[in-house]
């Protein structure tokens, strides 16, 4: 089985709250900084999207890739590669668990990446934790300062 690398934060809002700007794919390229270009290309009968073609550029590692998107309730979001150039898989997760009587959700991000280019696990490790941190870091602000909160002030 292949390892992941997880990682969790807290976020000054509900779970509802940070699932709407999980959820809002448009907006990514808006708060996350890797995230180009982002097009939903499939949606499931509540709306959510099931396949996101997404357009990344991560300095050495520039790809498009598409996802299919699984919701379990409004707690968790997980996804896995339908194709990309570079990769050979991608899976991860979004959790959330309220607390502090739902005023606060724990976020915790788990993601495990398979390269189609030879590349040492710790290096790959390391890389899903570059990943993880940035993503959870651009959530928090987005979440917590609105959408005045761009990919620059992400990016910190």
């Amino acid at each position: 089985m292949a390892e992941h690398t997880r990682s969790s934060i807290t976020i000054e809002a509900s779970p509802a709250d940070v699932m709407a700007v999980i959820a809002d794919f448009g907006r990514y390229p808006e708060w996350t900084g890797e995230v180009k270009e982002a097009e939903v290309l499939g949606t499931d009968a509540r709306g959510r999207a099931e396949q996101v073609r997404l357009l990344l550029d991560a300095g050495a590692i520039k790809d498009e890739h598409t996802l299919a998107y699984t919701w379990q309730g409004e707690e968790q979001v997980s996804w896995s590669l339908v194709k990309s150039r570079m990769l050979r898989s991608l899976d991860g997760s979004y959790r959330l668990v309220p607390t502090a009587g739902g005023q606060r959700t724990e976020v915790t991000y788990q993601l495990t990446v398979d390269v189609k280019i030879p590349m040492l696990g710790t290096i790959k490790r390391k890389a899903e934790k570059v990943i993880i941190d940035r993503a959870l870091d651009g959530l928090k602000r987005r979440v917590e300062n609105g959408p005045g909160a761009t990919a620059r002030s992400a990016k910190g």
